[in-house]
């Protein structure tokens, strides 16, 4: 697959990375490119039948807890310790006019 790599492939695919790559560079891309496609057309060739498609290598667990509330309504203890509380709530020194 590796010789479907034109000389308008390299230049587009620079253009579209928005590089500038001289013949050095182009020449580089194109083998490094072929490479990719021979592992691709390697990988191609295996048996995979039998495997099932996966969308992640290990397990997906939900490992977040149940949201239970434990400790109900404390409020009076936690007034408790304000150093102002109107209506049942904190009050806080104004902090704008």
């Amino acid at each position: 697959m590796a010789n479907k790599i034109t000389d308008e492939t390299i230049e587009y695919v620079g253009i579209l990375a928005k590089l500038a790559l001289s013949d050095e560079e182009k020449e580089q891309a194109r083998r490094d490119m072929g490479r990719m496609l021979d592992y691709i057309d390697k990988l191609n060739e295996l048996d995979t039948g039998g495997a099932e498609p996966m969308s992640h290598i290990f397990p997906v667990e939900n490992v977040f807890r149940e949201d239970v509330v434990t400790n109900g309504n404390e409020s009076e203890k936690i007034l408790a310790n304000a150093p102002a509380q109107k209506d049942d709530m904190f009050m806080v020194p104004r902090t704008f006019n």
